[in-house]
């Protein structure tokens, strides 16, 4: 057998447990391959565990357990680093609790959390740049840290309660539809509940990228008077807050 194929194979027991695959490896030592294929799956459950200990701790061990088992069954390893390997674990939550958005929101959060701190760095933006911006040619530039979602429930404060140690609310959906944005400013990563026009305000600038079609946007959606000043309150806030990283033409 060939190094490679000795590889191959010794991976897709790792994967699957072939008793195929363990014979042609070496049948007389296929109960002594069941030590590495145990130490694999408790890497990748720990690997999630380490990824969304919020949503192990928000839906009990058993339960989290069991999803991870799911996940790894289904989804083995794509990617040359176990950072990684959470990436998609909110499809399989999102398949073993299809009653539970908040549950699917609560592992956005803390994937997307982690995302923003590893997003490339962007360096502080001077307002002074700000003062003769001609703003009907103004494009705006997002922090490359940004993600976004909708939300439907309490995620957020239930996110908020796990971290600082408080009790935990139940799972509720919201009044109103709303959006999820996290991202990083220096070493902070950051997480805010936005209403519906803010999420819909992020991702025209995202897909756009000029001021001038957020005023467009917003004045459809509010009238005039009303979308021009929030075009104006949303923007100062994004430059403070760090959710606008640049100004430019």
């Amino acid at each position: 057998m060939k190094l490679a194929e000795l590889q191959q194979d010794f991976r897709a027991w790792l994967v699957t447990g072939s008793i195929q695959t363990a014979v042609r490896l070496d049948g007389a030592a296929a109960a002594g391959l069941s030590v590495y294929q145990n130490n694999y799956r408790a890497s990748l459950v720990g690997c999630l565990e380490v990824s969304y200990p919020h949503v192990r701790a928000f839906v009990d061990e058993e339960a989290f357990h069991d999803a991870s088992i799911m996940h790894i069954d289904r989804r083995p390893p794509h990617a040359w680093t176990l950072d990684a390997y959470g990436e998609d674990f909110i499809d399989t939550l999102t398949e073993r609790f299809p009653r539970n958005p908040d549950v699917h929101e609560l592992a956005w959060i803390e994937w997307s959390l982690s995302e923003a701190f590893v997003a490339p760095d962007t360096p502080p933006m001077s307002t002074a740049a700000l003062v003769d911006m001609d703003w009907d040619r103004a494009r705006l530039t997002l922090s490359p840290s940004l993600c976004s979602t909708s939300a439907t429930t309490n995620a957020e404060a239930i996110w908020i309660a796990l971290q600082e140690g408080n009790e935990v609310p139940e799972g509720e959906m919201l009044h109103a539809p709303a959006g999820l944005i996290a991202w990083r400013t220096g070493f902070t990563c950051r997480l805010r509940q936005v209403d519906a026009i803010e999420l819909a305000a992020l991702r025209a600038i995202r897909d756009d990228g000029r001021f001038a079609a957020l005023c467009d946007m917003l004045v459809d959606r509010l009238g005039e008077e009303q979308g021009i000043a929030r075009a104006g309150a949303l923007l100062a806030d994004w430059l403070g807050a760090g959710i606008v990283v640049d100004v430019g033409y």
